[in-house]
């Protein structure tokens, strides 16, 4: 009989087993071995004493400690440096070797370890993802529901000439397709923010298929990009744009409790109406946000969906804004250890990757907490010799701690500032 299957008196917590192991090193060997080394021959990345496989560990260990910088990093793996050559024989770097790393060696690299190892661990697992579908996703559909949207990374415009958009702000941008079913991503874009979110629609959407939904903002709306999505017969809901010229051809629907309009429409300015002659479905209703009831009106090319559907397939499209908050705040992209485009994409494909690991160790152990509450976890225990699946099943039932919200002016936890000013309860 197993650890996990000996009974337990109510009330008790299960103690972590011990592991041969390091923390670091059991997330490592969830990377198929040799797959760097044949990924670096690949993007013809050349290494002498610092190999591709310690790279990518360095930047998996700077995701997953937080550290602060490059100094900070090369300490911390130098510190343990035995311990981190039992993890397939990686090795410390110092600082200038890996500075001149992320700047030089393809990100491509990072690139395509992110998707073949999410194709890995859904090999492993199938149902990997499945478990975690998005809460406000509409049950009633059936095929994959996809979301597009980007998110921006602010960086210095002093220091990265090829991301300046304005005169003193440089931002990269993710463009991202998020799977709402799954809540994992499908396709990624990671650039410079200085083109119209538009102008990436073709790009990320390419890989959706016949019958299946996608759902973007209107920063996305392309007419000759939807038109293109209605050839390949995808089902795409999006909002319509404030000043967008169109007539009416009849109603589908009668107005209804929170649907106020569901009309087929045609376009009638002169190049819209050229790049998208069909008919399209319009759905004006009243969506709450923010705990406020709001009017947004709705475009789609399915005619047989309830308005309500397309109102609650739009809703759904939050899920990607859920998924950008839960990276952007546990994951190390507010500052990087790098200043070019390469170093950049390195580190964000390298956050994404830590994302998809732990969300894989949450799925294989029965984690029912939420993102943060794992990674702080995993974070307090990343050289210790702990079994990971009775860590992350001895966490106790308690709730998440509150959330510091923070400003550039200001961090504090709830009611803090009402306990200085002496008007707290205190219990």
């Amino acid at each position: 009989m197993s650890t996990f299957d000996l009974p337990q008196k109510k009330g008790t917590l299960m103690k972590p087993n011990k592991s041969n192991l390091s923390t670091l090193k059991q997330i490592c060997q969830l990377i198929p071995p040799h797959l760097v080394n044949k990924l670096a021959k690949k993007h013809g990345i050349r290494t002498r004493k610092f190999s591709a496989w310690s790279h990518v560990v360095t930047l998996l260990y700077t995701q997953l400690s937080h550290a602060l910088s490059l100094n900070d990093v090369c300490d911390g793996l130098n510190n343990h440096s035995s311990s981190l050559n039992k993890i397939r024989e990686a090795t410390p770097p110092k600082r200038n070797t890996l500075s001149n790393a992320n700047r030089t060696r393809n990100s491509a690299l990072a690139e395509d370890l992110f998707w073949e190892v999410l194709k890995s661990l859904k090999g492993r697992m199938p149902q990997f993802g499945i478990e975690r579908k998005y809460s406000g996703f509409p049950q009633r559909f059936k095929c994959a529901v996809y979301a597009v949207d980007s998110t921006t990374i602010q960086l210095l415009a002093n220091c990265m000439d090829w991301a300046k958009h304005r005169r003193r702000k440089a931002a990269a941008k993710c463009h991202m397709q998020l799977n709402l079913q799954t809540f994992l991503p499908s396709c990624a874009i990671v650039k410079e923010a200085n083109t119209h979110d538009s102008t990436e629609a073709r790009e990320v959407c390419a890989n959706i298929k016949e019958g299946e939904i996608v759902v973007f903002d209107k920063a996305y709306l392309d007419f000759k990009h939807l038109n293109h999505l209605d050839k390949r017969e995808v089902n795409w809901v999006t909002r319509a744009k404030d000043n967008m010229a169109y007539e009416v051809i009849r109603e589908q629907t009668q107005p209804k409790g929170a649907i106020l309009k569901d009309q087929v429409i045609k376009l009638t300015g002169a190049k819209p109406r050229k790049l998208y002659e069909k008919e399209l479905r319009l759905v004006e209703a009243e969506v709450l946000i923010d705990g406020k009831l709001k009017q947004l009106t709705f475009i789609t090319n399915n005619f047989k969906w309830a308005p309500s559907s397309i109102a609650s397939l739009y809703q759904a499209r939050w899920g990607i804004e859920v998924f950008f908050k839960q990276i952007k705040q546990n994951l190390k992209l507010a500052d990087f250890l790098g200043y070019n485009k390469n170093a950049i994409q390195w580190q964000v494909w390298t956050a994404l990757l830590a994302y998809v690991l732990l969300r894989f160790l949450a799925f294989r152990s029965g984690w029912k907490h939420s993102f943060s509450r794992i990674f702080t976890l995993i974070r307090g225990v990343l050289w210790n010799h702990l079994e990971l699946n009775s860590v992350l099943q001895s966490c106790g039932t308690a709730s998440d701690p509150p959330k510091i919200r923070s400003a550039p002016d200001q961090a504090y936890l709830p009611r803090f500032k009402a306990a200085l000013d002496g008007t707290a309860i205190v219990l």
